[in-house]
Order: C-alpha cells, then structure tokens, then sequence
C-alpha cells in the first residue's frame, strides 16, 4: 500500500491525522513546510496527499503545491484541507485538481470516508490505465516458413537494444504482433506497450491525445505518450500521423521531453519507439506528406513484415491457431478442415492476409450448419458464392474467350504458379503433389514461362514477364 503524505504547519494537526490514518492501517509520512513536502513527494510519490492552503514560513502555499503536484504526478489525489475555508477556496482547488476540500476542525469520520474514496478512485484510475495499455491483440508469433523464420531472426535481434524499430508491410500481415514480441522479449517487457492508432485519431484531436492537456476546469490529463512512460510507444500506420504533429514528434524523439496542450511545464519520459506502415514512406516523403528527418529517426531497424502471400506454407498452422483462439475466446465449438479445405485455403488470395484468414474461420464457426469438417465446398459459398453453385467451375471470362490449346496452356500456368507458391517453391513437393515427375515439371514450367525468384527469403513463382 502506498503511504499518505500529511502536510501542514500545525505539529499537531499533523500528528493527529496521523495517528488516526495509523490507526486505519495506512503508513504516513510528514511535512510542516513547502520544501519539506516538496523533498518527500520527489523522493518517493505518495498514494495520497493531505494539504493545509496555508502555510506559514514556506515559499509555496497549498495551492501553488496542488499545481506542482497535478503538473508532476497527475495521478496523485491530493485533499485540501483549511481552517480558513470558504467557497472561492474550495472551487479554486478543484478546478486545480483536488480530489476534495474539508475544512477545519474536519469531523474524523468525515476525513475518513473522504480519505477512502480518494484512495480507491486512485486505484480504479490506475487500472483503467493498465487496462487501455492493454488489449486483446496476442504477441504469439506462428509460422515456419522460409519467409517467418527470416522476419523472427531479425525481430529476436532487435530485442536485446533499445533502438527504434520500423515494420513494413500490408495491411493485415501481423505488424502489431511482431511490435508487440518485440516488447514482450525486450527488458521493457513488464512496462507498458501503448497503441497509438494514427489513422483512427481525429488529427484535430492528435496532439490531445498524444500529450494530454491541462485545463483550469479539468486540471490535468494524461496523453498516451505519458502512459508509455518507461516502455514502448508504438505508432500504427505512422504515415497518416498529421503532418503538425510530426514536428512535435520528432521533438519528443530528440528531447525525451514535452509540454501538454495548455501547460507550461516540460514532461519527461522513457520512450522506446516502433512504428509501421503499410505505405511506402519514402513516396510519402518525396510527395511531401512526410517529414524526411522524423522518416530518418524512426527507419533505423527497418523490418519487413511479409504477406500471407508470401507464408503459403504457414497457412494450415496459422488456420488451427485461429481455430484454437476463437474457440477458446468465444466458446465456439471446436471443427477440424479436411484435407481438401486446408489445400483451397492455401491457393486462395488473401488480400487481407492474417486478418482476413482469422475472420474467415471466425464466420465459418459461427454460421456452422453442421459441426463436421470443414470442406472445401464449405469454404467456397463462404467466399461469396451460394451453396448450390458451390464445387462448380466458373471459366474467367478471359479463358473463355480463348481456343483449347491456349486455354489449356493458361490454366496450367496458373494451376502450377499456385501450387508452387502453396509450397513455398519448393519444386519437389510440388511435382508429388501433381504428380508429375521434378524433371517433367521444370520442362513444363520452362515451356510455360514460369520462373521462381527469391523474395522475403522465399521462393516464389511468376510469369517470366513478371519478373523485376
């Protein structure tokens, strides 16, 4: 438990209120003056402040230290007390942030019940807190691809430094979730991880957001920047930050330190920061939508977090992931895909990437008919077809146009492109799961034109006139 921090210039008011709060089992600390108070708040923040207005012999009267304290430590309640009280007193220091005004000679149990409410609305702030630097979003990283296992190697690097982080790629490929293994492997990891959601932020409403703001009528509010103090900071879609605030925030990366909107004392903080993007920053840059120093600042252990495009092979692990979570979350009942389900999730196009894959599962568990496997044919009136037409093939309209030989020659070109991307490129996996010998399927792909290249530290397959 916190102790409570008695200040007054009357011994014995002070040592009475002491006695009764010891009695009650909180521990107490003592002050008779402004330098002495202003010493023990410095040295060790009380869970509790009990303040006299007036002070004799000291630099700083009641309310000048209620300031000091809301600009310093704004979670602190502070209740004032007063043998000279009047109505002006009691708004003036409530608008100023305390908690309560009791004026002397105060009735002890009235003191008490004051004393409590102060205290548990303390706490309550204190886990609402804890609760909004939070959320549901899990850090677990799943995969075994050439392509997962290139991107944990670098994340497992940047969690022994400090350094600043910036993860690339689209939307919905899991850059949250390495932002936040790289915090709960780093030794910040029991300190917060603070969200700042750029493109869900009203950019009028940014700069209150990130740095609070002190008002006479609210006293003081904490932003996010300071709720993050001693862990990580972590920018979602840093592109469309305002470009305003992206000059304050570059500030705040030099100095450590800023002012709240409305206040005129600098606040510092501990800050490690991690950014991502689904946009190319450096086109942002050059289009002048972003500043080239912050870029700079941020971009010093750029990661490129890959597609699900790119992580074929990881689909049916992160597809039973997705089932595990849910049903655990959400008491759905439990279904396993049968193996021509787990082959269509792996040739589908998931623009969406793990958001869409985990939100497919999602709608396939919940709109169930049945509690079976999942089939393949379940899987395609789910990608917007209806049951009835479901199994059917549907020619693209460009096959259709084309004579058999040719058509022929398209389907196969993109029959084997998907499945060698399935597979990650691997050709012989490949050639057993068409069944075709490997020698035969190189002659087929060379005649076909499709080619394999290295990219996100997999291979994947493409028409030779794809190539970069």
């Amino acid at each position: 438990m916190s102790d409570i921090l008695i200040v007054d210039d009357e011994r014995d008011i002070r040592e009475l209120i002491a006695d009764i709060l010891e009695d009650e089992g909180y521990p107490t600390r003592l002050a008779g003056n402004s330098d002495d108070a202003m010493s023990a708040i410095h040295k060790a923040r009380p869970g509790l402040l009990i303040l006299d207005i007036w002070l004799k012999d000291s630099k700083m009267d009641g309310i000048d230290i209620l300031k000091a304290v809301k600009t310093d430590y704004p979670d602190v309640p502070v209740v004032i007390i007063s043998g000279h009280g009047n109505i002006e007193i009691a708004v003036a220091a409530i608008k100023q942030g305390a908690y309560d005004f009791i004026e002397k000679p105060f009735n002890i149990e009235q003191l008490l019940v004051v004393i409590r409410r102060a205290m548990e609305t303390s706490r309550l702030r204190r886990e609402n807190i804890e609760l909004r630097r939070k959320d549901s979003v899990p850090f677990e990283m799943i995969g075994n691809c050439t392509a997962f296992r290139t991107l944990q190697g670098q994340l497992d690097k940047v969690t022994r430094s400090n350094g600043r982080v910036l993860l690339s790629g689209p939307s919905g490929a899991g850059k949250e979730t390495a932002a936040r293994y790289i915090h709960a492997n780093s030794t910040r990891a029991e300190a917060p991880f603070v969200t700042v959601g750029c493109a869900a932020i009203e950019p009028e409403q940014m700069e209150n957001v990130l740095f609070g703001r002190e008002s006479p009528e609210k006293g003081v509010e904490l932003g996010l920047l300071e709720e993050a103090n001693g862990g990580v900071i972590y920018f979602d879609e840093i592109a469309d930050l305002p470009l305003g605030t992206q000059s304050k925030i570059l500030r705040v990366l030099v100095d450590q330190q800023f002012l709240r909107v409305g206040g005129g004392n600098k606040v510092k903080v501990d800050l490690r920061v991690i950014s991502s993007t689904s946009k190319n920053l450096e086109a942002e840059v050059a289009a002048g939508c972003f500043r080239q120093e912050l870029y700079h600042r941020l971009n010093v252990v750029p990661i490129s977090v890959p597609s699900l495009d790119e992580r074929r092979e990881d689909i049916p692990m992160l597809a039973e992931h997705f089932m595990q979570v849910l049903v655990r979350d959400q008491a759905l009942q439990a279904r396993s895909f049968s193996d021509d389900a787990t082959a269509l999730l792996q040739t589908l196009a998931w623009p969406g990437n793990l958001r869409q894959l985990r939100n497919m599962i999602e709608r396939l568990l919940i709109l169930a008919d049945e509690q079976g496997e999942i089939t393949a044919q379940e899987l395609s009136s789910g990608e917007g077809g209806n049951r009835e037409d479901a199994g059917k093939l549907v020619l693209p309209s460009m096959m259709a146009t084309l004579p058999l030989r040719e058509a022929r020659e398209e389907f196969e070109r993109e029959y084997l492109l998907t499945q060698i991307n399935r597979f990650g490129g691997n050709i012989s996996r490949t050639a057993q799961f068409v069944g075709m010998e490997r020698s035969a399927l190189h002659r087929k792909l060379k005649s076909l034109g499709v080619v394999t290249s290295g990219k996100a530290g997999t291979r994947i397959a493409q028409h030779a006139g794809d190539e970069d």
